[in-house]
């Protein structure tokens, strides 16, 4: 048994926090009424997932997208208040952690993406503000054939611009909305690059800077990091963790 509280103390600590200038308050958000001994966590504080978390007792929900975005209205009204009450009610405290988990060398999404897809030596780079990172293949692919790693790993088919006619290598990836780093990534010297979302533009990059880009999807490449964490809180505080997934195919 912890309190909310400890649980953002501790995180602060471990996801190195401070060393982030975010779009949102990162670490504990709404202070619930009770300890936890339960922790819930998903991608995104969504109505649909506050609910999910509510009928599985959770004292904590922790997530990567979380509430009070920049330039949003800080008012609880609407849809915001809907939620707010919801959480509020239940008791259960919200967590949320963005960049420092899409950051993190062990739990944070990238790392985690590069165990699930088998990439090897995977390491940050200073591109992408520090959060594109890049690693090799065990043996060079076609492009086809890595979609299709991607789509066993993630559960969804990318979406794959074919920028280049050889086997790949190399590969950089950052997980989330970030296909305006791949001029970046392509710096790097890397095959390939992977990401989250893709804009129109971004196929034409890929195709003149000469590598392949693999549009993956926001949530399913943000999925990772935050099961990560909410299993290391288990083994660290006792805690009875369960990811909820709230399908999201963007």
């Amino acid at each position: 048994m912890v309190t909310s509280a400890e649980l953002a103390s501790y995180c602060q600590e471990l996801l190195a926090v401070a060393d982030f200038d975010d779009y949102c308050p990162n670490g504990l958000q709404v202070e619930g009424t009770r300890p936890v001994r339960r922790l819930v966590t998903g991608v995104t504080a969504s109505l649909a997932l506050i609910e999910a978390a509510i009928a599985a007792e959770a004292d904590a929900l922790l997530v990567h997208h979380g509430w009070f975005w920049k330039g949003e209205s800080p008012c609880l009204i609407g849809l915001k208040g809907r939620r707010a009450r919801a959480l509020i009610t239940s008791g259960a405290s919200l967590l949320a952690y963005h960049l420092p988990l899409d950051a993190h060398p062990e739990l944070g999404n990238n790392r985690q993406l590069a165990e699930r897809l088998g990439i090897e030596a995977p390491e940050p780079t200073t591109a992408g503000h520090g959060l594109v990172w890049r690693g090799r293949l065990f043996a060079p692919v076609e492009g086809e054939a890595f979609a299709v790693r991607v789509a066993a790993a993630l559960g969804r088919v990318p979406l794959h611009i074919l920028g280049r006619e050889a086997p790949l290598a190399t590969i950089a990836w950052c997980s989330g909305a970030a296909q305006g780093f791949i001029a970046e990534a392509a710096a790097l010297g890397v095959d390939a690059y992977l990401s989250g979302e893709i804009s129109e533009q971004t196929t034409h990059l890929a195709r003149e800077l000469g590598l392949d880009y693999f549009a993956a999807g926001h949530h399913a490449t943000e999925r990772l990091g935050v099961q990560a964490l909410g299993e290391h809180l288990a083994v660290r505080f006792g805690l009875d963790h369960r990811f909820l997934e709230i399908d999201n195919p963007a």
